[in-house]
């Protein structure tokens, strides 16, 4: 899981990288799309969540037929959130960018996003399809999935932006003919090659499964939610504090973090699934020791990480400013990473424990823990240091470091308290 997700998160980097040589304007246009994609991938990437935790723990208390019918279930929702994501992305797309004050970017913003939301239905099945495979134990085939899809994004970047002559755009493009391919493979699988079936004559339609679905899936969604909410707070006090500027720092510089995050969170999706399996097959001393391993092994990961990464910012740099205009931005992309690097050592608390709360089918627990993280400490911590004290968008790094670190270690404690109670309960 860890080199699947982080190989399929290089796209995000590529597509950053390709796009900073079309300027800055470009690089920042695409970051007022992320956040709004988020929330589709968050909603999407929840009811996968949902999937894991339902049907591992069917899985765990040897139900087949149960689990089988809970893919399924998996697969309506999966429906129903296309349709209302795709309504919503291309009719308010313009409005919600003008909310973000997105300004003069606005233009090329609908030029990447109008396209990128065209191909909702990937976004939103390729997500769900990850959390039943992964329930079932099958992350081979979600490996092999993820890096197919990341390293033909890479070979069609450069060949739609720059080749073909079609700048933003063309990155979009890339991103959704690669989903298209991935999703076409996990189709195959799913009829010839996996563990749980989808025969829709055995569908048998359960409030009670679809409400275990949601307990997860919505707060996982929302919590996907929260962090589009805090890249759009950011986004707005650091166009009040440094303009453009910042905002394409912060677009360029994240999705490095965004690369470096997905290993903990690897990590802590096998936690969920082997939570899922030993809350079924009731061992509980099972969920304590993968709870505990987990958070150990991806802060030893994220140690090294760190730093290399400090070491290495400057290098890294070079890659998000080397298009026209964006030299001057060197020095502060390097400010960033490196300050940046302390957010590393204190997020696998966080995601570990939500994770594992998310297994334990108690959606709302990793909810509240992301909600006080991101936006009551770290939007907080920010506009404190940038705003009230001056510290303009150094001290917007300051405060995403700060917040994580609080907001990760009130995870750790309130779920190592709630697993060891469980036996009890």
């Amino acid at each position: 899981m860890i080199i699947a997700m982080v190989i399929n998160s290089l796209y995000l980097v590529v597509d950053g990288i390709w796009v900073a040589g079309l300027g800055e304007m470009s690089l920042a246009a695409i970051g007022f799309v992320n956040p709004i994609y988020m929330i589709v991938f968050g909603f999407s990437n929840g009811v996968g969540a949902g999937a894991t935790a339902v049907i591992s723990r069917y899985i765990g208390s040897e139900d087949k037929k149960e689990a089988d019918n809970a893919a399924l279930h998996v697969i309506l929702l999966t429906i129903i959130l296309t349709i209302i994501f795709t309504t919503i992305t291309l009719t308010f797309l313009k409005p919600i960018l003008i909310a973000m004050s997105a300004g003069p970017t606005i233009e090329l913003a609908m030029e990447y996003g109008s396209i990128l939301f065209l191909g909702t239905v990937l976004i939103v099945f390729s997500s769900t399809s990850y959390g039943i495979l992964r329930a079932e134990g099958n992350v081979n085939k979600v490996t092999y999935a993820m890096l197919f899809g990341a390293i033909l994004n890479m070979v069609l970047d450069p060949i739609f932006i720059y080749y073909l002559n079609l700048g933003v755009s063309g990155a979009a493009y890339a991103t959704i003919l690669s989903m298209s391919v991935v999703c076409a493979l996990i189709v195959n699988w799913f009829l010839k090659d996996t563990y749980i079936k989808f025969n829709i004559k055995d569908f048998v339609f359960k409030n009670k499964i679809i409400k275990e679905l949601l307990s997860v899936g919505i707060p996982a969604g929302f919590e996907f939610m929260l962090v589009s909410i805090l890249a759009i707070s950011l986004n707005l006090i650091l166009m009040n504090v440094s303009g453009v500027s910042g905002v394409t720092i912060y677009t360029g510089g994240w999705r490095v973090v965004l690369v470096l995050m997905v290993i903990p969170i690897a990590i802590g999706l096998s936690v969920m699934a082997i939570s899922g399996a030993n809350l079924g097959a009731k061992n509980y001393k099972n969920i304590d020791i993968a709870h505990s391993y987990g958070i150990k092994l991806g802060t030893s990961i994220m140690i090294i990480i760190a730093i290399a990464i400090y070491l290495l910012a400057p290098y890294i740099s070079y890659l998000f400013a080397y298009g026209p205009g964006s030299e001057n931005l060197l020095n502060q992309m390097t400010e960033f990473l490196q300050i940046t690097c302390l957010f590393y050592l204190f997020f696998p608390l966080g995601v570990i424990s939500t994770s594992t709360f998310q297994g334990l089918g108690k959606g709302m627990n990793s909810l509240i823990i992301a909600f006080i993280r991101a936006l009551l400490l770290q939007v907080l911590f920010s506009y404190l240091f940038a705003v009230v004290l001056n510290f303009g968008q150094t001290g917007v790094w300051y405060g995403i470091v700060l917040g994580s670190a609080m907001g990760g270690t009130i995870a750790y404690i309130w779920s190592k308290s709630y697993i060891r109670n469980l036996g009890k309960r």
